[in-house]
Formats: structure tokens, sequence, C-alpha cells
């Protein structure tokens, strides 16, 4: 079963590059962003690792904890740790996931249930664990998106996607496309026009469905 937005992400423990965890324990209060990737010491993924870690005061500003999860083991991770901290020329501050036996990328559906890393694997042998799922503080997904393994991740957008999915779940609004920090916001359609002035103050009508207004505070 494909694991749908608002449902509750599985737990787990598992070894990480910082140690073991579990994973709704080291969530905790916090908003948090799971990333796969198939394999260590690939160039796409290096890159992306650098630009996670180049985003780490942004993380802390969002209460926000990042993890990555790869398909190889702790040693393996640490090894690769060095290669992107020389690419990116920023500390690794988050850990990494061992998903060597591939269970957590089963648990989030980026393999089915009968895949194994066969002995001389390439990174196709796991080519859909490339995948991205915001999470909330109430251990819901709110968000995934999965990438093929030549289309480096835009790190922006989910980082202007986590501040939608802060700002809507505050607030009660809705952002429309494209939207960023500081501009107007979409009230539901579900609030009448009275409660919309008396929670929201001024307001414009585009149409009768689509109301917006200044981003609250």
């Amino acid at each position: 079963m494909s694991l749908r937005i608002n449902q509750v992400v599985p737990d787990f423990e598992a070894d990480t590059s910082q140690g073991k965890i579990r994973f709704h324990d080291w969530i905790g209060d916090s908003w948090a962003i799971l990333f796969s990737h198939p394999k260590d010491f690939t160039p796409v993924c290096t890159t992306e690792f650098g630009a996670v870690a180049s985003l780490n005061e942004e993380w802390k500003k969002r209460g926000t904890k990042v993890i990555g999860v790869s398909v190889d083991g702790v040693e393996d991770h640490k090894g690769w740790i060095n290669d992107i901290e020389s690419y990116c020329s920023n500390d690794v501050q988050f850990p990494i996931i061992a998903d060597e036996g591939l269970e957590v990328s089963k648990l989030f559906d980026m393999l089915p249930a009968e895949a194994y890393l066969p002995d001389g694997r390439t990174p196709a042998d796991s080519a859909t664990v490339r995948s991205v799922f915001i999470i909330g503080p109430d251990k819901q997904l709110k968000l995934s998106m999965t990438y093929p393994m030549t289309v480096g991740r835009n790190f922006a957008e989910i980082l202007r996607a986590l501040d939608a999915l802060q700002t809507t779940a505050q607030h009660g609004v809705a952002t429309p496309a494209d939207w960023t920090i500081g501009q107007d916001v979409i009230i539901p359609p579900s609030v009448s026009d009275e409660d919309a002035k008396a929670k929201y103050g001024e307001y414009e009508t585009i149409f009768p469905y689509l109301r917006k207004t200044k981003q609250p505070k």
C-alpha cells in the first residue's frame, strides 16, 4: 500500500552515521525531512547532499530536522561524508540512515517487498530510492516527491514547500502557485466572508471561491 498524504509515517529503528535512532523519537516535536538515495559515492547524490548541508541554518530556522537514507552501510556513509563536505565546503550535520537491508526503502514504498541487492549491484538496482518526504510534528506525511536518478533535486523548492506547509498549518490558509514567504495567501473556501473578515481583516475577492489576503504574521 502506498504511503499517502496525512498518514502517519512508519516508525522504525535504524543505524545511522550518528548512531542508532528510533525514527518517531528522533523527529520529536519537530518538522522533519527524509530524503533518500540509491547508493553512496554517486555523482548526483553527492551534489544533493552538499545542497542539504549548505542549508543547515535554514533548516534550523524552520525547526526542521533532516535525515538522509542510502542503501549502504554506516562505514560507507562516513567515507562518503568526507567527499560531500569537500565538495560543498560545509559540515554534514545530519544523520544518514544505513538501509542495507532495504527495510526503510520498503516501509516508505520506494521499493517493492521482493526487492533485494544483488552482488555487484549498481545504483540502477535501487533507482527508485530517490524520494523526499516532508513530515509534520504529528508524524504525518505532508508532502512527497520522487525523482529519477539523472535529475538533481531542487532543494530551494523543497525549502519553499516547507515554508508553505508550515504557514498553512499555522494559519489555516492555502498558498497560490509559486508562493514564497511574504506574498499573499489564499483564504480557504470553507471560511465564510464574515469569518474571513474577522480572522484575516482586509482581503481581495477575485472570484467567489478565490480570495487573497496578506500573509498572517
